[in-house]
């Protein structure tokens, strides 16, 4: 299964830890585009002076670490699509141009179902997605979200309820499912 990662879930360190935990576990492909990257990377902003320093470095990595999931939309092909909101065709042509089965993003109102469905696309929040990544696979799920857990304990130097850090990271019906 191919997955094109929004912006909007790969910023949030913790959640893209998992997702990207999963994927190195084989559970699914990731695919983004250097727009989502640089959407990324202007979001970091956010946290301060170096928050965008740090996201250019964990992109570099990511792109190091993930190379041939890059993808870049044909010429045109953004053109031919719609979307209530037409700053998110890009993200609609790099699924398309990845070959991707799923958009994982939490902007469900950017990404009507039937408009993707005519692209052969379905979209899905990351929970949902790693609760069904969970049910087909729980040991490997686990095992990556006890890493993501420990490594954010280890940063913070403090205890971490698991619930609390997945219900931070945005991904609530996980946490409770493996608490």
């Amino acid at each position: 299964m191919k997955a094109l990662l929004d912006a909007c879930v790969l910023y949030p360190t913790v959640l893209r830890e998992i997702l990207l935990g999963v994927a190195a576990e084989g559970l699914f492909t990731p695919l983004w585009s250097a727009r989502i990257l640089e959407e990324w990377a202007r979001a970091a902003r956010k946290l301060g002076p170096m928050g965008e320093t740090q996201a250019r470095a964990e992109i570099a990595l990511v792109r190091t670490t993930w190379p041939g999931t890059e993808v870049a939309p044909k010429p045109g092909l953004e053109a031919r699509l719609w979307l209530p909101d037409p700053d998110d065709i890009h993200v609609l042509a790099a699924a398309i141009a990845g070959g991707a089965d799923l958009i994982v993003t939490f902007n469900a109102q950017d990404f009507p179902r039937q408009t993707l469905a005519d692209e052969g696309l379905r979209r899905v929040d990351p929970d949902q997605m790693l609760r069904e990544l969970w049910q087909a696979q729980p040991a490997e799920v686990e095992a990556v979200v006890a890493r993501v857990h420990a490594e954010a304990e280890r940063l913070s130097g403090e205890a971490l309820p698991l619930r609390a850090l997945m219900k931070r990271a945005r991904l609530p019906r996980l946490g409770k499912a493996l608490a």
